[in-house]
C-alpha cells in the first residue's frame, strides 16, 4: 500500500434521504459517505458545480449531515482531505456498481484517511449519540464507514440514480431491491412526466 499521509481523523451513522428546503446539499444516499459524493454536482454534464468551496462549506455540510455540531472548526487542509475522500468514494462506489475492479489509487486514498485518528461516538445524558473529534477526525471516521459500506454486504445494494443527468449514489434498501431514483419527488417524478409527454406525443394524430 502506498504511503499517503493526511492530518485527518472519523463516522458511522446512516443519513436520512431528505434535505432541508434551504440547503444546497442533497442527502439522498442513505449513507453519509455517499452523501459526500453529491457535493460535486453535474458529474454527467459538461459543467460541474463544486459545493465545498470553502472550509465554511464543509463545516455546514458536516452539521447538516448530522456528523458535527454547527460551527465546527474546519481548516483548508480538512477541505482538501474532504475533496480527496469524496472522489475516492465516488470512484470506488462507481466501480462496485459497474461490477469492475476497485481502482488501486482510490483504495489507497480511502484506507490512508481511515487510518488517521477517528472521532469517537459518545452517548449523552439525554441518550443521544454524538461524535467527538475535530473535522479531521470526522472525515477519518467517515472514511472508515465508507470502507465498511464498500466492503460489506450492502455493497451489492449500491446504485446510481437512473435520472438522465443525475449521478447521485445511494444504498437501495427497498424490499425488492429495485429502487431506481435518488428521489421520487425529484428524478422519479421528472422521469414519469417525461414518459407521459413522450407517450402523449406518440399517440397524437399526425397530418
Amino acid at each position: 500500500m502506498h504511503s499517503i499521509v493526511f492530518g485527518v481523523q472519523p463516522v458511522n451513522m446512516v443519513s436520512m434521504e431528505t434535505e432541508s428546503p434551504k440547503s444546497i446539499f442533497r442527502f439522498r444516499g442513505g449513507h453519509p459517505a455517499l452523501d459526500l459524493t453529491a457535493t460535486l454536482t453535474g458529474r454527467l454534464k459538461a459543467v460541474q458545480r463544486e459545493l465545498l468551496v470553502t472550509p465554511a462549506d464543509l463545516a455546514q455540510w458536516l452539521a447538516q449531515a448530522g456528523l458535527a455540531e454547527a460551527g465546527a472548526v474546519v481548516s483548508q487542509r480538512d477541505l482538501a482531505v474532504a475533496h480527496s475522500l469524496r472522489e475516492a468514494i465516488y470512484m470506488l462506489a462507481s466501480a462496485a456498481i459497474a461490477g469492475k475492479a476497485l481502482p488501486d489509487a482510490s483504495v489507497d486514498m480511502l484506507n490512508a484517511i481511515a487510518a488517521c485518528p477517528q472521532a469517537v461516538p459518545e452517548i449523552g445524558y439525554d441518550g443521544r449519540i454524538r461524535l467527538v473529534g475535530n473535522a479531521g477526525a470526522l472525515l477519518a471516521r467517515l472514511a472508515g464507514d465508507a470502507a465498511l459500506l464498500l466492503g460489506g454486504p450492502e455493497r451489492a445494494r449500491l446504485r446510481q440514480c437512473d435520472g438522465a443527468s443525475c449521478a447521485i449514489l445511494f444504498v437501495d434498501r427497498s424490499r425488492r431491491g429495485d429502487r431506481r431514483w435518488c428521489s421520487m419527488r425529484g428524478c422519479g417524478n421528472k422521469a414519469k412526466v417525461d414518459a407521459f409527454r413522450g407517450k402523449k406525443k406518440a399517440d397524437a394524430p399526425t397530418g
